[in-house]
């Protein structure tokens, strides 16, 4: 099994920005399901006190339905080895070989193309243009 420190893919920033066309409407649907989940949470958050009750929600059917949908589409993207990193602003890391060690390019749904990358434990606020 692979972890963040041993990616099961290396990109380079060729690969990386060749994907996007192909990530972009799928980090859309990410972004727009989990801001979905995210107004539904204060329902879901009375039905869970209430759970032991035996109460339900109106909400239910599509709660699981856009929980499915955004565990999907995440899973499809990370299939190709893209991590998820934000799923409001669409940002995502491509793991990438830089003198001899592993950083992150990175990359939000609102940019071109891929201009930045980060140490693996920098995060986003440690990003640095190419």
């Amino acid at each position: 099994m692979q972890n963040e420190l041993t990616p099961e893919k290396l990109f380079t920033l060729q690969e990386a920005n060749s994907l996007i066309p192909k990530l972009r409407p799928l980090i859309k649907k990410v972004t727009k399901v989990s801001s979905v989940l995210l107004g539904m949470q204060e329902e879901i958050k009375k039905v869970r006190s209430k759970a032991s009750l035996g109460s339900g929600s109106y909400l239910g059917p599509s709660y699981l339905h856009n929980v499915v949908l955004l565990t999907t589409v995440i899973q499809e993207i990370e299939n190709t080895g893209v991590l998820v990193k934000d799923y409001r602003t669409g940002l995502c890391d491509f793991p990438h070989l830089k003198d001899g060690r592993v950083i992150y390019l990175c990359w939000k749904m609102d940019e071109e193309e891929i201009n930045y990358w980060h140490e693996i434990d920098a995060g986003f606020a440690g990003r640095q243009l190419l």
